[in-house]
């Protein structure tokens, strides 16, 4: 299997960035731009960016990771929890050592955290 490149590495990172952006100024209308920016790569800290009256009205912290396999195991569990039945799968994941993690739909998060609910 060939490698991805260094750059196309970093461009997928950056549209995550940038889509994750979009969808925190899609779901809270009420912020400005540049109330939500996308990190530059290769700059420590979180990956969004978020002003105080965003950090009021949004607050979470976001590090975003893309990556072509690697997440298999926590999409199987995402996959196993859809029953269609018409409730929302949430997966929960722990490592040894670590705290447990929620797992959902980056859509379906977004929809539950807008004020158009």
């Amino acid at each position: 299997m060939a490698r991805i490149s260094i750059a196309s590495a970093k461009a997928k990172g950056r549209n995550l960035q940038k889509w994750v952006v979009t969808k925190v100024l899609a779901a809270l209308p009420t912020l400005e731009p540049d109330d939500v920016r996308s990190c530059p790569l290769g700059s420590g800290g979180v990956d969004v960016i978020l002003s105080p009256a965003a950090k009021r009205q949004h607050p979470y912290s976001y590090e975003c990771k893309a990556r072509a396999n690697g997440f298999t195991p926590v999409y199987d569990a995402l996959d196993q929890a859809s029953r269609g039945d018409g409730l929302t799968p949430i997966a929960v994941i722990k490592q040894d050592r670590r705290r447990p993690l929620v797992v959902m739909d980056a859509e379906v998060f977004y929809r539950l955290i807008s004020n158009d609910k």
